[in-house]
């Protein structure tokens, strides 16, 4: 139920991509809110096959769109609370049901946070959890619009259902934050999470309560879980497996660019490995750290400004140029046109 391919596939787009199960549970939320999903699928050239395929991908800046077109058609800002609440752990593929098989509530959503890489990937970065804190963390998707608020909101809501599917409880938060700011729905949120929840905090998670973090799945199943696991383990190797230094290098890269060009130093320590060695490893490759950055930045650099509405200074952050100034020499550099030209006539064309 995951991506097999032995290597990043080059022309996959550079700022991630979900799986089609995602979008299905994103569909049944929108038609549950009475949009018309047949409409709605045609319009993102999505066909029943695809949407049926285990191994099907869409680009997240699509899977944005279509979140941001749902929210339209339904009126429903707070769609995101609604797909989660109708997801279900087979909709997080293999991963979900090797985590509703583990033997307590924590260890099932460390197991479904675990394997993520094998329904999504991102540029922004990875969801991890910190058992100490009985704590979910889902990574920054700054800058917050109207097109990525959803995808906070559904990811969140569908790891308090998973939560409240293996335990059979509701009530099982002790705490929700969440990087954007209110958006005048503070009510709602707190009803749905039955939790305090703060907005404009400096994280997206969520704090599970010690009793629930400690109890029995519902779903446990010793053998089955070792199965799953073990299925997880070996595709998520497959996926890794075929990754170059580069790639590895590449991977690392984005998340970090936020506002700061990241030395070489800082991704060897990530790699473990000393700096030197790192430079070797590239050089055998035919490549150099300066190269993968620049052409990290460039592939990035395109695709903001072809799928995304990310203003150009914010897209200068994202990729950590000193300012909009240096960004915007360094497109000229890659396009030969000024990436405020590049957009105008991606949208004429």
């Amino acid at each position: 139920m995951s991506n097999s391919t032995h290597a990043p596939p080059k022309r996959r787009n550079s700022l991630g991509d979900i799986s089609v199960l995602y979008v299905s549970a994103l569909m049944r939320a929108a038609e549950a809110e009475g949009a018309n999903t047949t409409e709605l699928a045609s319009r993102f050239q999505l066909d029943q096959q695809t949407l049926t395929s285990p191994e099907a991908r869409i680009s997240i800046p699509r899977f944005m769109r279509l979140g941001h077109a749902a929210i339209h058609e339904t009126g429903n800002p707070a769609l995101g609370l609604r797909m989660g609440a109708l997801s279900r752990p087979v909709d997080a593929g293999i991963a979900g049901l090797a985590g509703e098989t583990a033997s307590t509530a924590g260890a099932a959503i460390s197991t479904l946070i675990r394997y993520a890489l094998l329904t999504s990937r991102n540029s922004r970065g990875v969801p991890m959890v910190r058992p100490d804190l009985r704590q979910a963390q889902f990574y920054s998707i700054r800058p917050y619009n109207g097109f990525n608020y959803f995808v906070v909101d559904s990811v969140l809501a569908a790891w308090t259902q998973f939560l409240r599917t293996v335990t059979g409880r509701y009530d099982v938060l002790e705490r929700v934050t969440i990087e954007y700011r209110s958006i005048g729905q503070d009510d709602l949120f707190e009803g749905w999470f039955r939790c305090p929840v703060q907005f404009g905090a400096t994280k997206n998670s969520l704090t599970v309560r010690q009793d629930i973090w400690e109890s029995a799945s519902q779903q446990a199943q010793p053998a089955m879980h070792e199965k799953l696991t073990e299925l997880c383990a070996r595709e998520l190797q497959q996926i890794q497996r075929g990754w170059t230094t580069g790639d590895r290098v590449k991977n690392l890269l984005t998340p970090l660019f936020r506002g700061e060009t990241p030395s070489l130093e800082t991704i060897a320590m990530k790699l473990g490995v000393a700096p030197w060695t790192l430079q070797r490893q590239l050089a055998a490759e035919g490549t150099g750290y300066r190269e993968l950055m620049d052409e990290t930045r460039k592939q990035l650099a395109r695709d903001y400004i072809r799928e995304t509405e990310t203003s150009l200074a914010e897209i200068a952050w994202l990729l950590g140029f000193a300012n909009p100034a240096a960004f915007h020499k360094a497109y000229r550099r890659w396009f030969n046109l000024s990436p405020g030209e590049h957009r105008k006539r991606i949208r004429h064309s």
